[in-house]
């Protein structure tokens, strides 16, 4: 019997997960069946690939040397799925991805309508959630990918940049600070702040910049923290503090002069949105081929927003 991709793929998740049991529910499948695959190819290539006799199976010299080699294998079939997304107008299936809540809410609407409208026979479900409950869904199988806020780093877990944002300072109509073009990091700390809740994305950035700037995050006088950015912009618009937020969400109160942004001119809050997905897990068509277009046309997204706050003011 010859070797396949479904065995490879099998292989590389059992030494990555360290038994044939965990690597069973990363797969969907049951562990005779596991067992049986790695057998196959243990088989065909008349060698052991595991050594069994302690606790943790353990890759033998033979498995050490074929696993570059498995790796190659399934990154050379993502690469291929990529080249070819593009050439696939009449693709169909299921897309079911997962986005962290300022992705999900106001940046993936003005990608899904184009993305709907070049592949129509593709139907997407999509879970928003907070940036660390989408890295669960992911690791138990239950997302295909995701994207998230801030970048993160997990042993079982590709990650990829594919946008770029930028976190304002937000403040209510009437402020001290509002219709100024940018202010410092002191004077915006002056300030009680709305942040959002543990495990968002916005707020990691937020406080990783400050402590690059030797500020202590948990020294913030914060108000009131919050599970949503809907939440967050309405308590900023009620006076009860400032905040930091993305242009992505903000285009509604701008325009109706509820709130004004400005930059924070002597700090960087640029970040990037990435996408997350386990690296023992080949990529379903529907999902390279969304990907492909995120990348293509994502970023138009993002400009048109910064472009429109500029110091906090619309520009028509």
């Amino acid at each position: 019997m010859g070797m396949n991709i479904h065995q490879l793929r099998i292989f590389y998740t059992v030494s990555e997960r360290g038994s044939f049991s965990a690597a069973a529910q990363a797969l969907h499948m049951t562990q005779p069946a596991v067992t049986m695959q790695i057998q196959g190819l243990e088989d065909y290539f008349g060698v052991k690939l595991f050594d069994r006799s302690g606790k943790k199976i353990m890759l033998t010299d033979a498995g050490e040397a074929l696993l570059p080699f498995a790796l190659r294998t399934l990154e050379l079939l993502r690469e291929t799925d990529r080249a070819m997304a593009e050439y696939t107008q009449q693709l169909s299936g299921r897309l079911q991805l997962g986005a962290s809540l300022t992705i999900g809410e106001y940046v993936l609407p003005g990608i899904l309508v184009p993305f709907g409208k070049a592949y129509p026979e593709i139907s997407v479900t999509l879970e928003v959630s907070n940036t660390t409950q989408i890295i669960e869904e992911i690791a138990r199988n239950r997302l295909s990918f995701g994207l998230i806020e801030a970048e993160v780093s997990h042993p079982d877990m590709d990650i990829e940049p594919v946008m770029e944002d930028e976190l304002l300072l937000v403040v209510p109509a009437g402020h001290e600070l509002a219709g100024r073009e940018n202010v410092t990091l002191e004077e915006a700390l002056r300030y009680p702040f709305v942040l959002r809740e543990q495990g968002s994305g916005t707020r990691r950035v937020m406080e990783e910049q400050l402590m690059a700037k030797g500020y202590d995050p948990k020294e913030i006088n914060t108000v009131m923290e919050l599970g949503s950015t809907g939440a967050v912009k309405s308590t900023v618009e009620a006076g009860l503090g400032i905040a930091m937020l993305s242009p992505s969400t903000l285009r509604h109160e701008i325009a109706l002069g509820l709130l004004s942004t400005a930059r924070i001119r002597d700090a960087s809050f640029r970040r990037r949105f990435y996408a997350i997905r386990l690296k023992s897990t080949l990529l379903p068509l529907p999902a390279v081929t969304f990907l492909a277009f995120l990348r293509q046309h994502g970023g138009r997204e993002q400009e048109e927003a910064q472009r429109a706050y500029q110091g906090g003011d619309v520009h028509e």
